[in-house]
């Protein structure tokens, strides 16, 4: 994980989710996935860090599928992401839907960190740490905006030859679960390395969950296999 001062996004990444954008809110779109894991993960969340009254900031939000989840759970969120389409996805659904509690900008986590230090109960960043060039800065960022004894949640995909055959060769090719080139087998973060960067950051690693999936039932759940996709529960230093 290296550090870079140049902005940290990689522009075709954020047209593939561009691109995407209005099939965001469709169950049975190429975000099927994210919308079938999203009660897993909320409830995960939820359990460790009690989202009800919380103030919640969602890194890399997208369509707003889990900042959507995260404020009809009782918190005050903030998505943020800098595809701009599918931040107006986002904002979109979250008026035809009567969503409390919920607003979305388009800014960078570290830009953010800048102008709201140790403002947030509660920092999410799913999905996304495999998508930029600078993964250490996102996770730097995201300790930065958490309050001291805050949560902060990352998941993400495991580099080894299993999640190549089952993120990419499995989900992409065979299955179609996921649009081809949606993930860069290169991109993906052991969590030896994401731990590293934790610590650098003054975050305390305190839980991970595996999350498998079954094609045939074409149902998931989390579990300690931590061998493909991955979810980790941090907490800042008080």
């Amino acid at each position: 994980m290296h550090t870079s001062p140049h902005a940290n996004f990689d522009p075709a990444e954020l047209a593939k989710f561009s691109d995407l954008a209005h099939r965001w809110w469709d169950p049975e779109s190429e975000f099927r996935p994210l919308h079938q894991i999203n009660p897993l993960r909320l409830a995960w969340i939820d359990e460790l860090a009690a989202l009800q009254g919380k103030h919640v900031l969602d890194v890399g939000c997208g369509g707003g599928i889990l900042s959507d989840a995260m404020a009809r759970s009782g918190a005050q969120v903030l998505g943020i992401d800098l595809a701009t389409k599918s931040l107006k996805v986002a904002q979109l659904h979250a008026l035809e839907a009567q969503t409390p509690r919920v607003s979305y900008r388009e800014v960078s986590v570290e830009a953010l960190a800048a102008e709201l230090p140790a403002s947030f109960d509660v920092v999410t960043c799913m999905e996304m740490l495999e998508h930029v060039p600078d993964p250490a800065s996102i996770v730097r960022a995201c300790s930065q905006l958490v309050k001291p004894g805050g949560w902060v949640f990352f998941s993400t995909l495991n580099r080894n030859p299993k999640s190549f055959l089952f993120a990419i060769v499995g989900a992409e090719y065979v299955l179609n679960m996921l649009p081809r080139g949606t993930h860069e087998y290169a991109k993906f973060i052991r969590p030896s390395e994401l731990a590293s960067a934790c610590r650098s950051a003054d975050l305390e690693w305190l839980q991970t969950r595996g999350m498998e999936y079954n094609p045939l039932t074409r149902r998931y759940w989390l579990s300690a296999d931590t061998s493909v996709n991955y979810l980790v529960a941090t907490q800042r230093a008080a």
